[in-house]
């Protein structure tokens, strides 16, 4: 099975050699079949390039998605879940539409107790479900899965993982997860942001699209 290659699309404030416009027509030439673009962080910040940026992916025939960069020290996984779907990271069953990915995995714990961090996503997931009928997606690394929420094997069932390890194999995953949807694999790549691969085909990379 070929599996389907996509970038990570950062805000500039994050990661500066990425441009406000993107080149997706290129993008696409070069074999990239989906793309997931940051729309929030926190409850008060708004990628300012994300709709032009979705847009542009979607004109070149991208699959795409939002995600939401976690700030569990600032503010509930409910309040957090409920901006992000307000600004870009809803979903549709339309068959081009990822479903929201929940970025967590940068800072060290945020200052919250492992019990207190599985509540948090609990909320962000279980919000983010209420307003659009899917799961988000997690991205994470195994690392700080462990160390932040204990290990907890508590999501496997509903949200697809999508892991950070940066090797030439996936590597062990969190409690729970027999598989991993998403590998990001690299950090940098011939395209913009970084590299990821979905563990399927363009068939099943349609049908999560389409739910």
């Amino acid at each position: 099975m070929k599996l389907l290659s996509a970038i990570q699309i950062f805000a500039p404030l994050l990661w500066s050699s990425v441009a406000a416009t993107v080149d997706w027509k290129g993008v696409k030439a070069k074999g990239i079949s989906f793309a997931y673009i940051k729309a929030t962080e926190g409850t008060t910040y708004k990628d300012p390039t994300f709709s032009s940026k979705y847009t542009g992916a979607t004109k070149a025939g991208l699959i795409r998605g939002g995600y939401h960069f976690a700030r569990p020290d600032t503010s509930s996984g409910a309040a957090q879940a409920k901006f992000f779907v307000a600004h870009g990271g809803g979903w549709t069953a339309d068959g081009i539409t990822l479903p929201g990915a929940l970025d967590i995995e940068c800072k060290e714990c945020y200052g919250l107790s492992a019990s207190a961090m599985v509540s948090w996503i609990s909320e962000f997931s279980s919000t983010y479900h209420a307003a659009t009928k899917r799961y988000p997606v997690i991205y994470t690394t195994t690392d700080w899965w462990k160390t932040c929420t204990g290990n907890s094997p508590n999501f496997a069932a509903n949200n697809p993982l999508w892991i950070a390890h940066y090797a030439s194999s996936i590597g062990t995953l969190p409690a729970g997860w027999k598989y991993t949807t998403f590998w990001q694999y690299a950090d940098k790549g011939p395209n913009p942001g970084d590299a990821d691969l979905f563990n399927g085909d363009a068939a099943g990379l349609k049908r999560m699209a389409k739910g």
